[in-house]
């Protein structure tokens, strides 16, 4: 990996293009596997699973590799700034490719307007990853913020659970605790730790009001995505309202939540 290191430098761009491509091959072939039959008879619901289904390896992948990269360079937790190794680079070339690839999977198959929320998100991520690509600056940063990645992987098991109407499943069950845990422990946490870390050394950082207004934006939108799930899952509303939201017109809100 070291070897490649030079080459990833020298075409950040390319490389990012070419993990996006790797990313919609795997979309391709994960189209060949069987879907549940709550899922087959909705088009919106067979298009977001097979999206969902990339995220998820996505998700496996980083959120695994990151952890990683952090417990043998321990450095990447703390010298956020410059300090960057070879996996740590390859990284977040691999993460930036897939959400080019997740972005142009949403607006392609005209579903911009119903993940608005996605794409603000992406283009959030995107132009924070690719800073870290091109000015070899924070690529330490943006692997402690793929940490939030090991609470993708139960979040998008919860949505695949709820597209399948498995939402009274034990596995749904256990999961709801599960996602709780991780979203406070590897999203939440990241997210605020790289708040922390900005504010605390706003004065001489490169770039700093960018990330800084960045950051502001990103943890507005997870507070609020987790009050959402605390609603959802924790205090439901009535049954009645729910099963309308279950409803194939009501389909888009239901999965929101």
């Amino acid at each position: 990996m070291e070897a490649l290191l030079p080459v990833l430098q020298r075409h950040p761009g390319l490389s990012v293009l070419v993990w996006a491509l790797m990313f919609r091959v795997a979309h391709r072939l994960l189209q060949n596997l069987p879907v549940p039959k709550a899922v087959a008879v909705d088009d919106f619901r067979s298009w977001k699973w097979r999206n969902l289904s990339v995220s998820m390896v996505h998700s496996l992948l980083t959120g695994t590799w990151a952890v990683t990269c952090v417990i043998i360079s321990p450095e990447l937790a703390t010298n956020i700034h410059s300090f960057y190794t070879a996996p740590a680079y390859m990284l977040i070339c691999i993460s930036s490719g897939y959400f080019v690839q997740d972005a142009g999977d949403i607006i392609l198959t005209g579903h911009a307007r119903g993940s608005w929320e996605f794409l603000i998100h992406h283009v959030l991520v995107l132009w924070c990853f690719l800073y870290s690509l091109y000015s070899h600056l924070y690529v330490a940063g943006a692997v402690v913020a793929l940490f939030v990645e090991v609470n993708s992987v139960t979040l998008h098991l919860r949505l695949m659970l709820k597209l399948a109407s498995q939402q009274s499943s034990p596995l749904y069950q256990i999961n709801k605790f599960l996602n709780l845990f991780t979203y406070i422990v590897f999203r939440l946490s990241a997210q605020f730790y790289l708040t922390y870390y900005i504010v605390q050394n706003y004065s001489w950082m490169d770039k700093g009001g960018y990330f800084l207004v960045t950051m502001t934006l990103m943890n507005t939108m997870i507070l609020i995505y987790f009050y959402r799930l605390l609603r959802a899952d924790f205090f439901p509303r009535s049954r009645a309202l729910m099963e309308q939201n279950g409803t194939h017109n009501n389909v888009k809100k239901f999965l929101s939540e």
